[in-house]
C-alpha cells in the first residue's frame, strides 16, 4: 500500500468530520439563526435544512474521496477501479438520500444524485 496515498485518506478523513463539526457548532449555527433567510416553499424552513444539508453533503463527499485514495493505493488496478466506483456510487447514494429526506422530496436533486449512484454502480460491470 502507498503511504502517502493513505496518509492523505486520513487527513481528508480528518478534514471531513472536522467540516462537519466544527461548521455545525461555529457556522450553521450563527447563519440559522438569522431571520431574514429566504423563504422557499413558503418559509425559510426550506432554506435552513438546504444550508444544513448541503454542509455535511461537503463532507460526505470527502469520505468517498479518502476511499478513492484508499482505492488508488493499490496495486491491482481491476480492485482499485471496483472500489472507487463502489465508493462514488455509494456517495451519492447517500447524497440523495439525505437530499430526499432533508427536503421531504422537494429538493430535485436527489434524483440526479441517485442518477448518479446508478450509473457508478453500473459502470463496475
Amino acid at each position: 500500500m502507498d503511504t502517502c496515498l493513505i496518509t492523505g485518506a486520513i487527513l481528508t478523513l480528518l478534514i471531513a468530520a472536522s467540516h462537519s463539526y466544527l461548521g455545525e457548532r461555529f457556522i450553521l449555527i450563527r447563519i440559522l439563526r438569522h431571520t431574514e433567510l429566504p423563504h422557499l416553499f413558503g418559509s425559510d424552513s426550506f432554506t435552513r435544512q438546504t444550508l444544513r444539508f448541503a454542509w455535511h453533503l461537503t463532507s460526505i463527499a470527502w469520505l468517498g474521496l479518502a476511499v478513492i485514495l484508499i482505492s488508488f493505493s493499490f496495486d491491482d488496478p481491476m480492485r482499485s477501479r471496483t472500489l472507487s466506483l463502489q465508493a462514488i456510487s455509494l456517495t451519492f447514494l447517500i447524497h440523495a438520500m439525505v437530499t430526499l429526506f432533508a427536503t421531504r422530496a422537494r429538493h430535485l436533486a436527489w434524483i440526479i444524485f441517485a442518477a448518479i449512484a446508478l450509473a457508478a454502480w453500473l459502470g463496475i460491470g
